[in-house]
Order: C-alpha cells, then structure tokens, then sequence
C-alpha cells in the first residue's frame, strides 16, 4: 500500500482547517464573489447511517470532518437515496427522476454498460449551465458510457444473454466487442458538464482507467486477475479485466480528492459561480485505507476506511475556505445508498454501520436507502440544526432550480421537489412532496408517507435474507410499518391495517404512472 503521508500531525491541521473562521486558516478574498452561491455535491459511496458519529455516538468510527460540516449546517435524520444501490441513485440525483421509470428496472451498470441517462434529458448541470454556472464531475460516474463497438461487432447489443441486461438496459457489454482506442461517444459532456475526469463505474468493476473529458488518460493496455474474488464482496475485492497504464488502485480516492481541489481553487478566480459533484469511490470495495488509517478504528479495513473518507473531506472543506469563497458556497455531503455490512460483521465489529435500521445495502427496508445528508450553507442554513423532513436525492433539480430562481417547470424531473424551504427554516416538510418511493436492487417497490411505510411483497427484496417470497413462509403479502413506533420494521402491520395499505397502494400506482407531475 502507497504510503500517503498524512501524520498525526497533519491530520490534526487538516481538521481545524476545515472548521468555518479557524484561526489556522486565513481565507484569502482576491476576486469578486459570483452573485450566485457555488453548489458542491459530494456523494461517497456505499456510507452507512450509523457509520458517522454526529448520526451514531456509539459508532466505532470516529468522523470529525463530517461531525463539524453537520454542527455548521443541517443534518437530516430522514434522508433517503432512491434506490438500494448505486447507479438508479446516481440517475436520480443528476435528472430528478425515479430510475425504474428508464429502461433499467433492476440492478446496477458495469463499466461497459451503455448510457442511464436518456439523450437530451434535462440534468442537474444543463439547469445550471442555462443559469451561467460553470461544471464539472468528479470520482465515480456509473451511469454508462457509450463505447463505441468494433467493426463488425454492431450486432452483438442484439445477442446479449440476461446477465447482461435488465429489462431494455444493456448493463455490461463483452470487452472484445469495444474499440477501447476510441473514446465514448457518451459521458459526462453529452450531459451538461464542462470538465469531468472519472472512473467508468464502481472501483471493483473493469476497466479500471481514467477518463478526462470522456476520452482515456492512458490506454486501455494492462490486465489484472482481480483481488480477494472470494471475499464475500468484502475487504480489497476487486474483479479481473482490462486496466489503464499505471493505475493504482489505492490512489484513486486521493487522485479524485486532489482533482477537487485544484478545481475548487481555480474556479474560485472566477466570476462564474460553479457546480461540483464529486462522487468519491469509498467506501465501496476494494477496501483499501492508507497505511497511516489503518488500525484508527474499531471496524476494521471498512472502518479505516471511512476514517479516511473523513480525513479527504477535512481537505476539500480546506480547500473551500483557502478559496476565500466559504460563504458563497453550498456543501451537501451524502452517500448514495446504504452500508455493504452483513450481520456477521456487524458482531464482529460490535459496529452498527446502519445505526438503528434494518438490513443493508441493495435492500428496500430502511438500512437500504436510509442514508447520512448534511447541508452547509453560511448565512442561510442555520448552524447546528437538525431536520426530520423526509427527503430523496432525487431532490437536488428541484432545489438548485429554487435556489437559482429557475422556478419549477416540466424540464424538472417529476420526481425531483425542491428542499429549499427545509433548508431555510420555512418548513419543516418538502412542499408539495406527497410521498417517497423506494426501490430495491431487486425491484421490490416501497412507499413512505408521513409515519408509515408500505412494502409491496415479502422480504428484503435486496442483500440481506430473506430477500424474496420464494424463501418466506407466510400468508400475509406485503409488509406495512409505522416507523414512528417501528423504526427497526420488526412489527407487519399489513394485516391489521388493510385501510392503510389500501390507500398507500393507490398512491403507489398513481405515482408510478402520473409521469410529471407539473403537466
């Protein structure tokens, strides 16, 4: 492992720098202040609930970084991604839009699937582009590339067996069939961004390679066996397949960090306000903590490595106010879905990664989808303040679009309602937000409204067992929740409650087909 030398000492000045006015930081005023505020969005990846200890005093992990950015904003207690896993949650957050309305109903892309994000759609960047802010996506973009297919490959999209596809999307292709010389013909730019450098998709999933502007910063020339492939999905897994000219696993997150940076500082010169979503790579597998993290925590490698997710946030938030631009700026910090944690290690660890939530990652109970979000924004959103709205990731179009005086209007995703009033302390709910929907990595459907939440049909419908109908032995259809009372959805109440469950099922179909709901 790359020795990152990052001391104690170091992580100590990292820290103070990160807190609003620390007397270790000096922000520097030298260019004029756009009028609208910068908005930067960090998504790190497969971080639980319970894992960050302003949500969890009993975590094993300590998260000082992000304990302070929530003391200097608002922390939410009932945030929730829109799916149980990662690339339908990314899809909702860029568009506004509940994925299981695209042609990919369950499941996620692999670094060769084929574009989520329909052609011409309206994004979170295309808003804010039309509103004179400049773009850009960092980190993890997992949201499908159009490689471009070797000649006489053009019919192999028409031969693809299921493990390939999910419903019309093609989630992953045969690397043979690609030109891997040629960039993709589909990526960040085709989508509003004026400066990207990503990683395809998840950091175990070939190929592993960067690409600036969607065209690879080295070739496509190395192969590697993958590492820990019986692991469980668990510690520095990673799968076998292409990858780029010295690329090192373990640098990743720090290389994405570093790119942030560098492009918060020079924008910062700028008159243009900009929009930054940076899409960390951890702590999804491989889990693969800098040696000076390892041992800091008491949940093992995956533990270190949130540790370090902390520690990269200390450093973007310095950046930021190195920037002279603090006040100006917008951090919302989240993850994308809930905790990859079995219940083994769990024990083990004596590390509650969800908190008090049932199940985990992929999964349509809370754990699933249940997830940290946390808003700074000095001078507008109050200090240290909590809020118990229920909200979704598919909510930051309908938000910026408020902020930014857009206004609401068919090009915003349908599913997108904006939070701003929340954040303001106007309103202790989203307006006019009637309901939530969860979905599964299964597809199993859910609905929240206010107090009660309604499964559509038995289990997790996800990671953790039982996961289907098949394996359930019970006469009862769906499950149904009061999750004021319940909140560790240990009590159906589908039985007992069948008004209930009848006008959430009602409400669930309308959702599913009103499409926009500001036709």
């Amino acid at each position: 492992m790359r020795n990152l030398n990052i001391s104690l000492i170091g992580l100590t000045s990292v820290m103070l720098c990160a807190l609003p006015g620390s007397s270790k930081t000096k922000p520097k005023q030298p260019f004029a202040q756009p009028k609208l505020p910068n908005i930067i969005y960090i998504l790190s990846d497969d971080l639980g609930y319970g894992d960050i200890t302003c949500n969890n005093p009993q975590s094993k992990i300590r998260t000082p970084n992000i304990d302070r950015l929530a003391a200097a904003g608002v922390r939410f207690t009932d945030a929730h991604s829109t799916s149980g896993v990662c690339s339908p949650t990314r899809y909702s957050i860029i568009t506004g839009r509940y994925c299981w309305r695209t042609e990919m109903k369950t499941g996620v892309l692999r670094g060769y699937g084929r574009p989520l994000i329909e052609k011409d759609r309206p994004t979170v960047a295309t808003l804010l582009k039309d509103q004179g802010y400049t773009t850009a996506a960092i980190g993890k973009w997992h949201l499908g590339l159009n490689w471009i297919l070797k000649s006489g490959h053009e019919n192999d999209l028409a031969h693809l067996d299921e493990k390939n596809k999910t419903g019309n999307a093609i989630i992953d292709l045969d690397p043979a069939s690609i030109d891997v010389s040629q960039p993709p013909s589909d990526g960040p730019a085709t989508h509003g961004f004026d400066y990207s450098f990503i990683l395809p998709a998840s950091l175990d999933m070939p190929p592993y390679c960067y690409l600036k502007n969607d065209t690879l910063t080295k070739p496509l020339t190395g192969m590697t066996d993958g590492k820990k492939l019986d692991s469980g999905y668990t510690g520095s897994f990673w799968r076998p397949g292409l990858m780029a000219q010295d690329f090192e696993f373990d640098r990743v997150l720090p290389t994405f960090v570093n790119e942030a940076t560098n492009y918060i500082r020079n924008k910062s010169k700028g008159k243009k306000p900009y929009f930054l979503y940076l899409a960390l790579t951890a702590p999804h597998t491989p889990w693969l903590p800098a040696d000076e993290m390892r041992g800091k925590t008491g949940a093992g490698e995956y533990g270190d490595f949130v540790y370090m997710v902390d520690l990269m946030l200390g450093k973007i938030l310095k950046s930021i106010e190195e920037s002279g631009q603090a006040k100006n700026t917008i951090v919302i910090f989240t993850s994308d879905n809930g905790p990859y944690w079995r219940p083994n290690q769990a024990e083990q660890f004596g590390h509650k990664a969800a908190g008090p939530f049932r199940g985990m990652k992929g999964d349509t109970w809370e754990a699933g989808h249940r997830i940290p979000f946390i808003v700074r924004w000095p001078g507008k959103v109050a200090a240290g303040t909590t809020s118990h709205a229920t909200t979704t990731l598919a909510n930051l179009m309908a938000t910026v679009a408020d902020i930014t005086s857009v206004g609401t209007s068919k090009a915003i995703g349908e599913d997108s309602y904006s939070i701003l009033p929340v954040l303001l302390g106007k309103s202790q709910t989203v307006p006019n937000q009637e309901a939530v929907v969860h979905h599964s990595s299964r597809g199993l459907f859910a609905i929240r409204k206010g107090d009660w939440k309604l499964i559509e049909g038995k289990g997790s419908g996800g990671f953790s067992t039982p996961s289907d109908e098949k394996s359930i032995q019970s006469e009862v259809p769906g499950q149904l929740y009061n999750l004021r009372t319940d909140t560790a959805e240990t009590i159906n109440l589908y039985a007992k409650e069948m008004t209930k469950v009848v006008e959430l099922t009602t409400l669930l179909e309308k959702i599913k087909k009103e499409g926009n709901h500001r036709k």
